[in-house]
C-alpha cells in the first residue's frame, strides 16, 4: 500500500466506490456463491441498506480512490475486501492490525473454500475455533479467531 494512503472511517460518499470494491473483491474470493453471487440482487441491497449503514466501517483510500473495505461488529470482522488491483499491497494487513489496535481480539468468518483468504488469516495470527454450515449456500463456514496482542507472520498479504 502506498506511503500517502490512507484509513478513515467510511462515508455516505464512499458507498459507490465501496460497493465496487466489495463485488469485484468478493466475485474474485466466492466464485461458489450460486446465482446472483456478489454485487448483485438481494446481496447488494442488504450490502447497502444493512452492512454500510449499521457497521463500524472502514476504507483505505490511495490516490482519491476507495482500494479497500473493512466492517467491524464490535471486535468481529463482518467483511474484508481489497480489490483485486491492491492485492498483496498491504492493505488487508493494515486494515486488521486497525481492528486489533481498535477492538483487542479479533473474530470472523470465512468460508472453508476461499483458500486465499484463509491463508491471509492465518499469516495474520487467526486460528479456527469453530465451523458451521452457512444455510443459505450450503457451504462450510470456519469461526476464525485472533488474539489480543496476536502478531502477524510476516510477508504480503495475498488475499483479504
Amino acid at each position: 500500500m502506498p506511503e500517502h494512503a490512507v484509513i478513515r472511517r467510511y462515508a455516505a460518499a464512499d458507498e459507490r466506490a465501496s460497493m465496487d470494491v466489495w463485488s469485484r473483491a468478493g466475485r474474485t474470493a466466492h466464485p461458489f456463491i450460486p446465482g446472483e453471487g456478489e454485487g448483485e440482487g438481494e446481496r447488494a441491497r442488504a450490502m447497502r441498506e444493512v452492512y454500510l449503514v449499521h457497521a463500524e466501517n472502514w476504507v483505505a483510500e490511495s490516490n482519491g480512490r476507495v482500494v479497500a473495505l473493512l466492517g467491524l461488529l464490535d471486535a468481529e470482522i463482518g467483511g474484508l475486501f481489497v480489490a483485486p488491483e491492491e492485492q498483496g499491497t498491504g492493505v488487508g494487513r493494515r486494515l486488521v492490525e486497525h481492528a486489533a489496535a481498535l477492538h483487542g481480539a479479533l473474530t470472523l468468518e470465512v468460508y472453508e473454500k476461499n483458500t486465499q483468504a484463509r491463508g491471509f488469516y492465518a499469516r495474520m495470527g487467526f486460528v479456527e475455533e469453530s465451523r458451521r454450515v452457512d444455510e443459505e449456500y450450503d457451504e462450510v463456514m470456519l469461526k476464525l479467531v485472533r488474539p489480543a496482542g496476536a502478531d502477524s507472520i510476516p510477508g504480503p498479504a495475498r488475499l483479504s
